[in-house]
């Protein structure tokens, strides 16, 4: 029985499962105080507490990490990489902590897993951030020395697409699926039979303003905003991801909350809404056109998939093109645990960073 530990670090939680074989014994989530964490300077800074946390969580299990066959990490920025199961090694690491294909919580992950495999304990990680499976023609931004880049929730589209395949009966690789995933950033993907071809760069690149980002905005007016004299580079970097998006237009970025509002008569809320939507469904008309319209179904996924209204009006614009199927939350941690398993019992490739 191989026992795999799969953690998943977001800006103040830790998300933690444990799994024996295929199945998940527990799955939770470490919630941390946020005056705990702006009391760090920057992430890698809480290495020792978030370490720490994830070790105490376990003791209360009766879980210690030698007894584990491996610990498994949402992935960090690196450069891009094909799909897959990665052993996490030194110059994974090093790229990671650089900062400069992006940063995210995610990117301690790696160092957290690290630190285990210190202990006798193998580290993985599994379809990162950067996993990069574009054609040549989705990588064209119109200015030569800008090229578009793969960076979005790779893991949580490509296992919502793997599962929509297993409940379907069919194999993910036989699948056209345009993925929708809505959390903390809106990532729009086009699957093309096993492949992730296309989809736009959650983060801070383009699609649809989301919680807090803006993502595609007019290129001229953002222009006028950096050589304003208003902002600092530091500013700007903060406006587009973290006080724009819903939190912009509203002062706040909670979905359910902002939808009671709008359902409760609250007429400003209900047109950002309706805004944030209408520019998720043009984003998934523009991925449909990639496949040629030939689209097996479209997938909703993440945290605000929850919200049938939300799911509602942007089904309203996009049913035409083909099936909607709802999968809310995510299957990230499922991932994990899952690929990890299918690595250590020699049914998947250990691919390494070189």
């Amino acid at each position: 029985m191989k026992k795999i530990v799969a953690i998943n670090l977001g800006s103040t939680s830790t998300k933690i499962a444990y799994y024996e074989d295929e199945t998940c014994v527990f799955k939770d989530n470490i919630k941390h105080e946020a005056s705990v964490i702006k009391g760090f300077n920057s992430i890698w800074d809480q290495l020792d507490y978030r370490t720490e946390q994830i070790e105490a969580y376990l003791a209360k299990k009766h879980i210690k990490i030698e007894d584990l066959d491996a610990v498994a990490t949402r992935g960090g920025h690196t450069e891009p990489i094909v799909g897959g199961v990665y052993r996490i090694n030194e110059k994974m690491l090093e790229q990671s902590g650089s900062e400069k294909y992006g940063n995210h919580p995610t990117d301690l992950g790696l160092r957290i897993a690290n630190e285990f495999a210190k202990r006798g304990v193998q580290a993985f990680t599994v379809d990162p951030p950067t996993t990069d499976e574009f054609e040549k023609l989705a990588r064209y931004s119109g200015i030569p020395s800008i090229e578009r880049r793969s960076s979005f929730h790779v893991l949580n589209h490509r296992a919502v697409g793997m599962q929509y395949a297993k409940d379907m009966g069919k194999k993910y690789e036989d699948l056209n699926l345009v993925g929708v995933h809505m959390g903390g950033g809106i990532s729009v993907s086009v699957h093309k039979k096993g492949k992730l071809v296309d989809a736009n760069n959650a983060l801070d690149g383009d699609g649809p303003f989301s919680a807090n980002r803006c993502c595609t905005v007019p290129i001229g007016e953002l222009i006028k905003l950096c050589y304003s004299g208003d902002y600092t580079y530091d500013q700007m970097r903060k406006l587009i991801n973290g006080n724009s998006g819903l939190m912009g237009y509203l002062g706040e970025n909670d979905a359910k909350i902002i939808e009671d509002r709008a359902l409760a008569g609250d007429e400003k809320c209900k047109e950002v809404m309706e805004a944030m939507c209408y520019q998720v469904a043009k984003e998934i008309g523009a991925d449909a056109t990639v496949l040629k319209g030939d689209v097996d179904a479209i997938l909703f996924t993440g945290g605000m998939a929850h919200s049938k209204w939300i799911v509602g009006m942007i089904s309203e614009y996009v049913k035409y093109i083909a099936p909607i199927a709802v999968y809310p939350g995510e299957y990230e941690m499922q991932s994990l645990g899952l690929n990890t398993l299918a690595a250590l019992n020699g049914q998947t490739e250990i691919k390494e960073l070189k």
